[in-house]
């Protein structure tokens, strides 16, 4: 994994000029397969649950809206995330406060898993009763990723009072990062099993609770 400053700088300009940037080669293709590893034995113990919309008591499981399954994560007892992910991302959430002087606390994320032919349409990452999510931050664990699969994250941006967005197709390494509280997305339908490490920065300490 990249914990090079030079990227949180050129990850941090481009979430200045336009609220979004990607990054290529973030994670190497080693640990994208490690990575895979354990996403994939989590996903056949069946360990992962079908998505939902909202939040707490307001959470609903739609398929017509959200197709994707998730497993939400413990960075603590998750071996590899703790190996090679965690310490990159504490680095990178340290540049990002410093640089925006944000009042970022903490941050949560999961995997997730699109079947063949699921999608998730368009929306906001910020609750309605829950403003805590500051950044959202993703990584795509997909070798040999093509424009034929679909599959692609779609971010809806302004340019000159218009609307328009921008298609990312989610290819093994690349990350992404915009700010949860603008930009409207979407995954577009995929024509592939479509998988992804997904997560927020927050305002407050995260309050997932894990099993012990």
């Amino acid at each position: 994994m990249n914990f090079d400053e030079d990227i949180f700088e050129e990850c941090c300009e481009m979430l200045a000029q336009r609220h979004y940037a990607v990054i290529d080669h973030f994670l190497t293709s080693q640990e994208v397969s490690d990575l895979l590893v354990g996403l994939e034995n989590k996903y056949t113990q069946k360990k992962f649950k079908k998505a939902g919309v909202g939040q707490d008591e307001d959470l609903q499981v739609d398929a017509q809206v959200r197709g994707d399954f998730i497993y939400w994560i413990d960075p603590e007892k998750d071996f590899e995330i703790k190996r090679r992910f965690v310490p990159c991302m504490n680095g990178f959430m340290d540049y990002v406060k410093k640089e925006f002087f944000l009042p970022i606390k903490d941050y949560e994320m999961h995997y997730s898993v699109y079947p063949e032919g699921t999608y998730y349409q368009r929306h906001l990452d910020q609750f309605k009763k829950d403003d805590s999510r500051v950044l959202t931050f993703i990584c795509y664990l997909n070798f040999s990723w093509a424009a034929k699969y679909g599959g692609a994250l779609r971010l809806y941006t302004k340019e000159d009072d218009k609307e328009r967005y921008v298609d990312i197709l989610p290819e093994a390494g690349r990350f992404v990062c915009f700010r949860s509280d603008l930009l409207e997305h979407e995954v577009l339908p995929t024509q592939r099993v479509r998988y992804s490490l997904s997560g927020w920065m927050l305002n407050r300490k995260r309050s997932l609770k894990f099993l012990k």
